[in-house]
C-alpha cells in the first residue's frame, strides 16, 4: 500500500505542472492530474505509470468554468489521500494593459487568482484537521517587479506571493506547509501563448531545473523559493526591511509630510 500522500497538480499536462507529476510519481506519489487537455495528461500518465508504477487520475477541466472548478474543488474536500496540492494553472497576456482586452484580463485574474485560492481554501481545512499536508503555490518574480512591464500578470503573482506568506502564517502551526515559488523566465509553452517569443528573452531556466529546485525548497519547507535568485542575502534584506516598517503602521496620525495646509493646494 503507498504510503505517500496523492499529490493533485493543475496545469498538469505541459510545462512546469508536468515536470512536477514526473518528480512526485519519481517520488512514489499517486497523482491527480488537473487540466483541459485530457490527450496530453492520458499520455503523461500513462508513461508515469509504466516508469514508477503508481497510480494516476485524470481530471479534465477549465478552472475558469464555474463547474469544472466546482469538481476539482470537491475532489479536494473529499478524498482523503490527497495530502499536496500544487496550484500551477495560470496564464498571462502579451502586450501593454491598454492593449489588452478586458475579457481576457478577466479570464487571467479568474485563473491566476480566483481558482487559486478557491483550491487552496477547498483543501486547506480538511489539511488542518489531519495535522499534516502542503500546499504548492506557483508564483512568479514579476508579482515583485512592476519594473516589467506585466502589470496584470505582475498583479497575480503578488497576490499568490502575499496569499502564500499569510497562509504559512496561519497554518504552520496546524501541521500544514505552504511554499510560494516564484519562477523567472522559464522554458514553458506560456510565453508562446501570451504571443511572446521567448528567444528575445535574456535568460531562460530549463523547466527542470526550475522544478527540481523548487523541489530542494519543499523539502527545506522554505516560505518562499525562488530558484533564480542566486544572492539569498537579497530576499533576506528586503524582508527584514519590509518588517521592520510594521510598527510604523500602527499609528492614529498621518505622517508629518503629509501635513500640509490645504488651502495652499490647487484647486480646479
Amino acid at each position: 500500500m503507498n504510503t505517500c500522500p496523492t499529490v493533485l497538480i493543475t496545469g498538469a499536462s505541459t510545462g512546469i505542472g508536468a515536470t512536477y507529476a514526473e518528480r512526485f510519481a519519481q517520488r512514489g506519489h499517486n497523482l491527480v492530474l488537473v487540466a483541459r487537455d485530457a490527450c496530453r495528461m492520458a499520455a503523461l500518465a500513462s508513461g508515469l505509470r509504466h516508469r514508477h508504477q503508481v497510480e494516476i487520475d485524470i481530471i479534465k477541466a477549465d478552472l475558469t468554468a464555474a463547474a469544472d472548478l466546482a469538481k476539482v474543488e470537491a475532489r479536494l474536500r473529499n478524498d482523503v489521500q490527497i495530502g499536496i496540492l500544487v496550484n500551477n494553472a495560470g496564464i498571462s497576456l502579451g502586450g501593454r494593459f491598454t492593449e489588452q482586452s478586458t475579457d481576457d484580463i478577466g479570464r487571467l485574474v479568474s485563473l491566476n487568482t480566483t481558482a487559486l485560492v478557491r483550491l487552496a481554501s477547498a483543501a486547506a481545512p480538511r489539511l488542518a484537521a489531519a495535522g499534516e499536508g502542503a500546499i504548492i503555490n506557483i508564483g512568479s518574480v514579476v508579482g515583485l517587479a512592476p519594473e516589467f512591464g506585466m502589470s496584470v500578470y505582475g498583479a497575480t503573482k503578488a497576490f499568490v506571493l502575499y496569499l502564500s506568506q499569510g497562509l504559512n502564517l496561519e497554518l504552520a502551526s496546524k501541521g500544514v506547509y505552504v511554499q510560494a515559488v516564484l519562477p523567472a523566465a522559464t522554458r514553458t509553452e506560456i510565453w508562446q501563448r501570451s504571443g511572446t517569443d521567448i528567444n528575445t528573452l535574456p535568460a531562460v531556466m530549463e523547466v527542470e531545473e526550475l522544478v527540481d529546485a523548487a523541489l530542494v525548497g519543499f523539502d527545506r519547507r522554505e516560505a518562499v523559493t525562488i530558484p533564480p535568485l542566486h544572492d539569498i542575502e537579497q530576499w533576506q534584506a528586503y524582508q527584514e526591511a519590509r518588517q521592520g516598517m510594521l510598527p510604523g503602521f500602527r499609528q492614529s496620525r498621518a505622517a508629518a509630510r503629509y501635513r500640509s495646509d490645504p488651502i495652499k493646494g490647487s484647486y480646479c
